[in-house]
């Protein structure tokens, strides 16, 4: 909710809803590892998932729908599937928060030495 009024007072040091990262990704974390989906466009337009679904969850949101189609009626058996989807999801949240909240402190870091200079 303070989303909103954050951006409009502080437009400069707030990420928009969108935003793609603008410092270096090694910044102050050497050994990090860059993220890669497992499933190419291909194999997901092939695969009919909606755009919301093509994400870095994808392959495994795939097990879980063949799980659904090869033991259908009986989707209980699939519980650990989707709790592996789930998790994928959530877990992929909290690292898009860590990201935009990286940004936002990297640009205010930014603005605060460039206000010194």
């Amino acid at each position: 909710m303070g989303n909103a009024y954050h951006r409009a007072v502080h437009p400069d040091t707030f990420p928009g809803p969108n935003f793609e990262p603008t410092f270096d990704p090694l910044l102050g974390a050497p050994g990090r590892k860059v993220r890669v989906s497992n499933v190419t466009k291909e194999e997901m337009v092939s695969a009919k998932l909606p755009l919301e679904d093509r994400d870095y969850c994808a392959d495994i949101l795939l097990n879980y729908r063949a799980c659904r189609s090869r033991v259908f009626p009986f989707l209980y058996k699939c519980h650990h599937e989707r709790h592996e989807y789930l998790t994928c999801e959530y877990e992929d949240y909290v690292l898009r928060m860590k990201e935009f909240e990286r940004e936002r402190r990297l640009l205010e870091r930014q603005k605060r030495i460039d206000a010194a200079a």
